[in-house]
């Protein structure tokens, strides 16, 4: 509802706005006192600047309200409503909640209020219309709020955004291996504190968010287009802070369930080995135990004799070679005999037993995987390679 035309005659006008310089200052000195917040960010220089702020917001306000036609408290007044909308993003940038400026807001509309009233009273404001002063200045200055919020959460998004841009570009220097004075600026300009150890986590990227929600909360999550992956893989890497040791089984437990593969904790710098480790275990296709992640500590084995699958199919030839005449038939069970006398140290009890045959067969089998090795059987270096080509065949 507007007040009537005599609210503002022109000499009330006039003694509020003689007054705003005085009525500023005093609304940041009570804002100082009463908000603990801003003690230190009013003083000198800064408090000057308030406190043109704050005119310029009052100003603002005697505008709208003797604007011919009655005053609208829903009409903005562009440089005012601007001016809140920085203060918010300026708060934000300094780390201040909107708590701190909405009391700030409280205490000067109760400051500007108080000394604004006496003095349109004072000049000839009728005492029935002072009600609707009120309704205009605490309207207004909820204007002035709702900038601020405005311009606070929009500062809040903005750095946020910039942020996860910079811990996103933080990890992908991580993963190609960058200079580590490129690592520690790129950790600075991230406001990342970095720990001792990282270990690589791939898993798909529909479960990225959810392995994230249950992982330490300085865990680093590369973009797209990862180093050593085809494109469209659709696979996200994390890098898990000090996830070593006892922590480690915490770790694992916490990927049940998501298809992850996690590499080697490495010294926070040298991330990139862990992520080759848990990427060459991807690579290599190596499964799961049940819903537990694969874990790349408990498969080194596999890793090592997968290093080379061209090499490791050329020995696995050149081992068995003896046993090319046989049929497909009994060259599997003499394949499976070997494997299981070379794992099991030639004690023939525990042979049977993971063959379920008796005694008796495993002693013929052997006797002629003997006629076709001969000697080699004896030989350190052949029972290494043996073992190597059927080990690596076993999985």
């Amino acid at each position: 509802m507007a007040p009537e035309q005599d609210t503002f005659r022109p000499e009330v006008a006039a003694a509020m706005q003689g007054q705003l310089p005085a009525v500023a200052e005093r609304t940041v000195a009570a804002i100082v006192v009463e908000v603990p917040s801003y003690t230190e960010a009013f003083s000198g220089v800064m408090g000057r600047k308030i406190e043109n702020a704050v005119q310029l917001a009052l100003g603002g306000f005697l505008e709208l309200a003797t604007a011919s036609g009655g005053a609208d408290p829903s009409r903005p007044i562009g440089p005012a409503l601007e001016g809140a909308y920085a203060l918010g993003r300026g708060e934000a940038r300094s780390g201040r909640s909107m708590d701190a400026l909405l009391a700030a807001y409280r205490v000067g509309a109760r400051v500007a209020w108080q000394h604004m009233s006496e003095t349109a009273v004072e000049a000839g404001m009728p005492a029935g219309s002072l009600a609707r002063f009120a309704a205009l200045v605490f309207a207004y200055i909820d204007q002035l709020s709702a900038a601020s919020a405005s311009g606070h959460a929009d500062q809040l998004d903005s750095s946020g955004r910039l942020r996860r841009r910079e811990l996103e570009r933080l990890a992908e220097l991580l993963l190609t291996g960058a200079p580590p004075y490129d690592l520690t600026t790129a950790a600075d300009r991230a406001d990342w504190t970095p720990p001792r150890t990282l270990t690589a986590v791939l898993v798909p990227e529909a479960r990225a968010r959810g392995a994230l929600a249950v992982l330490d909360v300085r865990t680093l999550q590369a973009g797209e287009d990862l180093p050593g992956t085809e494109p469209g893989a659709e696979r996200s890497v994390l890098l898990v802070p000090d996830a070593d040791g006892y922590a480690r089984s915490q770790l694992v437990r916490a990927l049940t369930g998501r298809e992850a593969v996690v590499g080697p904790a490495r010294p926070w710098q040298q991330a990139r080995s862990s992520y080759s480790r848990a990427l060459r275990a991807l690579q290599l296709d190596l499964r799961p135990d049940g819903d537990l992640p694969v874990d790349t500590e408990l498969r080194l084995s596999d890793l090592v004799l997968r290093a080379d699958g061209e090499a490791l199919a050329d020995l696995r030839a050149q081992v068995l070679a003896p046993l090319d005449g046989l049929g497909p038939g009994p060259r599997e069970k003499l394949v499976e005999t070997l494997r299981a006398w070379l794992l099991h140290h030639g004690r023939r009890e525990k042979i049977a037993a993971e063959l379920f045959v008796h005694p008796q067969t495993v002693r013929y089998r052997m006797g002629q995987l003997r006629d076709l090795y001969g000697e080699r059987l004896e030989d350190p270096q052949s029972v290494l390679e043996l073992t190597l080509a059927l080990g690596a065949e076993e999985r």
